[in-house]
């Protein structure tokens, strides 16, 4: 299967989404994952698609800081921040 027939779990509004439960800056994410700022910046602004090792990257970098990604019946991918 090549990257582009997989579905992508870490979309950008769902980036944007991750920061700001985080009240993280696009530096604040870039410098967590070990990314420059400006792939972040186009990957929100859907200026292009990341890869996926980038996408790991970002996504571990959210999970570290507390964002829990959850598989919602019918509605994809959600975001949430653990109570306890």
């Amino acid at each position: 299967m090549g990257q582009g027939a997989r579905e992508t779990i870490l979309t950008p509004a769902l980036c944007r989404a991750a920061r700001g439960l985080l009240d993280w800056t696009q530096t604040d994410l870039a410098e967590r994952a070990a990314v420059s700022r400006s792939t972040i910046r186009d990957y929100e602004g859907r200026h292009h698609d990341i890869h996926r090792a980038t996408e790991a990257q970002l996504r571990l970098a959210f999970e570290e800081g507390g964002v829990k990604f959850v598989e919602i019946e019918g509605a994809g991918t959600g975001l949430c921040l653990p109570t306890a």
